[in-house]
C-alpha cells in the first residue's frame, strides 16, 4: 500500500517497468493502460497520504478521471488492491473485489474476475501472492490463497487455495498441471528496482 510520496514514486516506477514502457515517450498516441495505472497510483496516494482540503479537491478530480477511464477500458479495479509492478495486458473486462489483496508484479489479462464467493461475507476475497500470472478469462473467488510465483491458466476457475509456490494451475475447477510457474510470463519489476538500489 502506498503510504508516502517515496512509495508513490516506487509503485509508479515498478508499474512502468512491468508494462515495458519507456520513461519518456514522444508521440501523440495515448497509452491508455499506462495512463490508467498512473491514475490508479495517484488516487491511492491522495487517498492514503493527503488529508487536507486542497488535496481532497485534487483527489476528487483525479478519482473522476480515473473512474471515466475505468469505464472506457472496462476495468473495475479499486484502489489499494494491487502491489507494485502491476501489468495489465490490454483493455477489456477486468473485475476485482475491493477486498482482494494482490502482491507485487502481477500480470493480469482480460475477462478476469477476482471476487467474493456468493453467500459468504462480503469481505472474504482472494489473497494472491507476488509474481502471479493471471491468464485471460480466469475466475478467482472466495476465501482462497494463491502462493507466490503461480501461473493461472486461461479460463480457469479457482475456488480453492494453492499454497505450493511456482506452479501452474488450470481447469474448471483449477488444479495443478505443472511445476513450471510464472517465471517467463511476467517482469519482476520490484526485483529489478531492488537490484538497482531504488527501494
Amino acid at each position: 500500500m502506498i503510504k508516502s510520496k517515496d512509495d508513490y514514486k516506487y509503485y509508479l516506477e515498478a508499474d512502468r517497468i512491468a508494462l515495458g514502457r519507456e520513461k519518456k515517450k514522444i508521440g501523440i498516441v495515448i497509452d491508455e493502460i499506462w495512463t490508467f495505472e498512473k491514475l490508479l497510483r495517484k488516487v491511492e496516494y491522495y487517498h492514503n497520504c493527503k488529508q487536507s482540503k486542497i488535496y481532497k479537491i485534487n483527489y476528487i478530480y483525479t478519482y473522476f478521471k480515473f473512474f471515466i477511464l475505468s469505464v472506457f477500458l472496462g476495468f473495475s479495479i479499486p484502489p489499494n488492491v494491487f502491489g507494485p509492478g502491476l501489468s495489465i495486458g490490454h483493455r477489456g473486462t477486468i473485475v476485482v473485489s475491493r477486498y482482494a489483496k494482490i502482491g507485487a508484479n502481477c500480470r493480469i489479462h482480460i475477462c478476469t474476475s477476482i471476487g467474493i464467493k456468493a453467500g459468504k461475507y462480503i469481505d472474504v476475497a482472494p489473497k494472491i501472492g507476488k509474481n502471479v500470472y493471471i491468464g485471460p478469462g480466469a475466475k478467482i473467488f472466495g476465501d482462497v490463497v494463491i502462493a507466490d510465483g503461480i501461473a493461472i491458466g486461461a479460463n480457469s476457475v479457482v475456488n480453492k487455495s494453492f499454497h505450493e509456490k511456482n506452479i501452474s494451475i488450470a481447469g474448471v475447477p483449477a488444479k495443478k498441471i505443472s511445476d513450471k510457474g510464472s517465471e517467463n510470463l511476467l517482469v519482476k519489476a520490484t526485483d529489478l528496482l531492488r537490484n538497482n538500489n531504488l527501494k
